[in-house]
């Protein structure tokens, strides 16, 4: 269907694709009022006194005084900043140098990229019960390596309250890293060959390459995979359920565990909505620069 507007031969961009448009008007819908109304619900119900079931009865922010004044909540936010830095340098390191290697065109390729890939397929449950077992000194890592002979080997980082936390990041970056070299596989294979050329004319060094040339093309590519890992690093929650349970004590306790057991084993809503709500703020922080950069500030720079 086209419409022209008035006064010139073109058709209406608004009105271009209109059936397409009309067909979309139910998913839309649904976004709108499932997504949009859910999470304006949260919202003002995160200002209410509401316990086992959700009541309008305001109590303005004491139910973020008390969210901020909560020893456990400080200490979710302590380990989501730490988890969330290193998650985000490890993986886009580790996930650019497999996938530059990669780009090599070695020898069985395929093969290697599905065994990277492969730890993705899993899900974030398997993963932790795996380096559940893979870090426990009893038979896991700490104590094959002792069975070697090297009787004074320690490495038991779940059971140390104080670097808890590194031991669910190993687990998130093994299994989070394949995801990420794939994505910067694609980039590396859409960079036009000729550039790789022009660059060994020049003599440009291999890394200087990759550093000042390739890593500013796969600008969207990499702004996009940034967004990825921390979408995922800001709702985590099944590794650390698998794997500690938020221990020892409260050691490894993040944001989104938090939620969950005040809402579901609590039954103070108020306080999970709250939570909730600081966990949007969050998310909206990651995710409006990013429109911005890829969105407006494209139509600014054309």
């Amino acid at each position: 269907m086209t419409v022209l507007t008035r006064g010139s031969g073109r058709p209406n961009q608004w009105l271009r694709n209109l059936n397409a448009k009309i067909a979309s008007i139910p998913m839309i819908l649904t976004a709108m009022v499932i997504f949009l109304g859910g999470t304006l619900w949260t919202v003002v119900y995160s200002f209410t006194n509401s316990k086992l079931l959700p009541r309008l009865s305001f109590v303005g922010l004491d139910q973020y005084e008390r969210l901020w004044a909560a020893p456990r909540w400080i200490i979710s936010i302590q380990n989501l900043a730490i988890f969330g830095f290193f998650s985000l340098v490890f993986s886009l390191v580790i996930g650019f140098v497999l996938a530059a290697l990669m780009d090599q065109k070695i020898r069985f390729e395929n093969t290697f990229r599905t065994i990277m890939l492969y730890p993705f397929a899993l899900s974030f449950i398997v993963t932790g019960l795996v380096w559940q077992w893979l870090l426990n000194p009893q038979y896991g890592i700490q104590s094959i390596v002792r069975s070697l002979g090297w009787e004074s080997f320690s490495f038991d980082p779940l059971y140390d309250a104080d670097i808890v936390i590194y031991g669910i990041l190993i687990a998130a970056l093994w299994q989070g890293t394949g995801l990420v070299m794939c994505l910067m596989l694609a980039g590396l294979r859409g960079i036009d060959e000729d550039i790789w050329k022009a660059a060994r004319v020049d003599g440009i060094p291999m890394w200087k390459t990759y550093v000042l040339i390739i890593i500013p093309m796969m600008r969207g590519v990499i702004i996009t995979t940034l967004v990825i890992i921390a979408s995922g690093i800001v709702k985590v929650y099944d590794l650390v359920v698998a794997q500690t349970s938020g221990g020892p004590g409260i050691a490894s306790e993040v944001p989104a565990k938090y939620v969950y057991d005040y809402m579901f084993l609590a039954q103070n809503l108020g306080q999970g909505f709250a939570a909730s709500t600081m966990m949007l703020l969050t998310v909206a922080i990651i995710i409006v620069p990013w429109a911005y950069l890829e969105f407006g500030g494209g139509r600014k720079r054309g």
